[in-house]
């Protein structure tokens, strides 16, 4: 069984572990800050158990949308169901926000209408065993969301940790008041709830992104590239694309550069090679591999690429040109030019092409705009 295999299968034990470690921990935090809370009559305090309860919350969409999301694929989504994940991390995101939103709607009642608090050492006490709690879990469940790649995971931990620091402010405000007699409470709360709302915002960004559907950092494309030209008759990999259908689900296309020479056989041969490298390697599943040809035994046509190259990326729009092929018989030549997003692809075009009939007037050409895919 391969590492990629293994990931897979663990993934949704490790997701589900990880999310009832932080509802336990989640819900007798809940419990202690409550009780605390209403025993001290302290808003920020009450605030932070609310602020715990949707993180128990959070943690049981998460197991939820970990469970539909590892169904296996059907007629009716051959792909499979895993972008229902991202679904889940929506509603985790909304339910952050909705917290924040509320917590921010008391705080501001209290300063309206304050109301004294009553510190006691077990109030100081339960806040520092708090703290300590949300920080570790914080941590461990961090560490997990990045080994599983879940990013409601990811996102658990992080809001558990600014939790931490949340409630250390609660601490401060409590040893002020008790110190110097100074009721910083419902101020605290605001910051809480200011930092809740922020939270939330980024998380459905962050999820909206992927939704729609997100820019490949160049380092995995890199990587991608590096594997395919690993193969010995690849002389170039091309227009690199993923299309992603849920945390570590990802399927790809990509075109190569083979010699001429080379028969349907031993191109079939090769790009079969090359998506099981891939797929060994990465968990990419390359559904579609194009081929461009490339001349090797005309030296006119070698001497168009170079030229017809210099004179592409002149402009400061063309990033890349390759598939380049020129039949010197038929008098056709084609290429592809990979275009930056601040041009205008009709007029780049046909400036192209008007430059290109200048040089070859006799030729056929075909230009194909490729979108710059990667960093």
């Amino acid at each position: 069984m391969t590492d990629i295999t293994i990931e897979v299968a663990d993934r949704e034990k490790t997701i589900v572990r990880t999310s009832v470690i932080g509802i336990v921990t989640n819900v007798l935090l809940v419990g202690f800050k409550a009780f605390v809370g209403l025993m001290s009559n302290s808003i920020a305090i009450i605030l932070d158990a609310v602020n715990n309860l949707s993180d128990a919350l959070s943690s049981v969409v998460t197991i939820i949308g970990a469970k539909l999301g590892a169904k296996q694929p059907d007629k009716k989504h051959p792909l499979g169901y895993g972008r229902i994940e991202y679904l889940s991390s929506m509603i985790v995101a909304a339910l952050v926000l909705y917290a924040g939103i509320t917590s921010l709607v008391e705080s501001i009642k209290k300063i309206i209408h304050p109301e004294a608090a009553d510190y006691g050492a077990v109030t100081l006490v339960i806040l520092f065993v708090a703290i300590a709690a949300k920080l570790i879990l914080g941590l461990y469940v961090k560490k997990q969301g990045k080994r599983v790649n879940s990013g409601a995971l990811v996102a658990s931990g992080s809001d558990a940790m600014f939790d931490a620091i949340l409630s250390a402010s609660v601490l401060a405000s409590a040893v002020v008041y008790l110190i110097w007699g100074v009721s910083l409470e419902a101020y605290v709360g605001v910051v809480i709830a200011g930092f809740i709302i922020k939270a939330g915002v980024e998380m459905m960004i962050e999820t909206l992104n992927d939704i729609i559907g997100k820019r490949e950092d160049a380092e995995t494309t890199k990587d991608l590239k590096d594997i395919i030209c690993e193969e010995e008759a690849v002389l170039g990999a091309y227009d690199v694309t993923l299309f992603n259908y849920g945390p570590n689900k990802n399927y790809g296309s990509v075109h190569v550069e083979l010699p001429d020479t080379l028969t349907v056989d031993q191109v079939d041969r090769i790009t079969r090679r090359i998506q099981n490298n891939v797929f060994r390697r990465t968990g990419v599943i390359l559904t579609g591999i194009g081929v461009y040809s490339f001349n090797t035994s005309d030296d006119e046509a070698a001497r168009m690429r170079n030229r017809i190259q210099e004179t592409v990326l002149s402009y400061d729009w063309a990033l890349q040109m390759h598939g380049f092929y020129a039949d010197t018989e038929q008098k056709t030549l084609r290429f592809d030019v990979v275009m930056s997003f601040d041009v205008d692809r009709k007029e780049a075009l046909e400036a192209l092409h008007g430059e290109i009939s200048g040089l070859y007037p006799d030729y056929e050409i075909l230009i194909v705009p490729d979108v710059d895919m990667a960093d």
